[in-house]
């Protein structure tokens, strides 16, 4: 059995993380709460241009865009970009593990080398030791996220798209289903599905359906073009900002659950140790008991 000294060195160590993971729970539960609010706020005017590319689809016959350039004349050898979206920070359970597993399965799915966008420090560190090809001029955290810096994010990825340098681009992020269950997803970022977009419209997913027959045809000014070279860099930038609230939300959740169960379990081994603690004093206490009388019997 240990001495009560090292057994009080012991419980003092725990009781020093345990006030750290409180305190780290704490705050991933108010950075939470945060970014929820942000992202309500900001998720009615992301929706309203979605809706609206999608109403324009439905009553404007077919679209000649780049945006919606499936290049299907490349059977083979695509050249495919991902944009992960991982944690700047440890201490958050399975988060960064299962996104980073999620992003090795969907890179071994391709023919050839993707180019990668990591946003996050633990993603860009994992990503960087394994020598994948990495987008370098690419260097931005996922703490408190930002509209500036998804509209950053979305216009290197529309470059590189414009420009051919990417065929397919895929976003690779964590959804938080609840508060114990997160789900990493890979989304197909560009090229934009016209017949998906157009479906959220005829069906009334996230709009209103409006009472207009659907082969009535619209003029836009000055062209269907130009109003798509306006919306869709904005709709891109709100899938991916909306995609980085996300990712942070689940993060925090993560590591506020993983916190929660740190301090749960200091309060085991603290209930564990004071048990070990009271048996050796007693202990202590019994043997100079022993050692009085044994030493008064001496005496007589």
């Amino acid at each position: 059995m240990a001495s009560m000294r090292e057994i009080k060195h012991r419980m003092k160590s725990i009781k020093e993380t345990r006030q750290i993971t409180k305190a780290m729970k704490l705050i991933s539960a108010a950075k939470l709460k945060k970014a929820r609010q942000q992202l309500e706020q900001t998720l009615p005017y992301f929706n309203k241009v979605k809706c609206t590319i999608g109403d324009i689809l439905i009553h404007s016959g077919t679209i000649n865009n780049i945006y919606f350039d499936l290049r299907s004349e490349k059977t083979d050898g695509k050249k495919v970009g991902f944009v992960i979206l991982t944690g700047d920070k440890g201490l958050a359970g399975g988060y960064n593990h299962n996104i980073l597993k999620l992003a090795e399965e969907k890179i071994a799915e391709q023919s050839a080398d993707p180019l990668l966008f990591v946003a996050g420090h633990m993603g860009k560190n994992y990503f960087s030791r394994h020598n994948y090809n990495m987008f370098h001029d690419f260097d931005y955290p996922v703490q408190n996220p930002t509209v500036y810096r998804a509209r950053e994010i979305a216009e290197k990825i529309l470059e590189q798209f414009k420009k051919g340098e990417l065929d397919e681009v895929y976003l690779i992020y964590t959804v938080m289903i609840s508060a114990i269950k997160l789900e990493p997803q890979a989304l197909k970022l560009l090229p934009l599905d016209p017949e998906a977009l157009a479906a959220d419209v005829a069906y009334g997913a996230v709009c209103e359906i409006k009472s207009v027959k659907i082969d009535e045809m619209f003029v836009y000014e000055p062209s269907v073009k130009d109003v798509f070279d306006v919306l869709i860099p904005k709709y891109v930038k709100g899938i991916i900002y909306g995609a980085m609230v996300e990712a942070f939300t689940s993060e925090q959740s993560s590591r506020m659950s993983a916190m929660d169960n740190a301090t749960a379990n200091a309060d085991d081994m603290l209930q564990s140790l004071n048990l070990f603690y009271n048996r050796a004093r007693q202990a202590a206490i019994t043997q100079e008991i022993s050692e009085i009388v044994g030493g008064a019997a001496t005496l007589k």
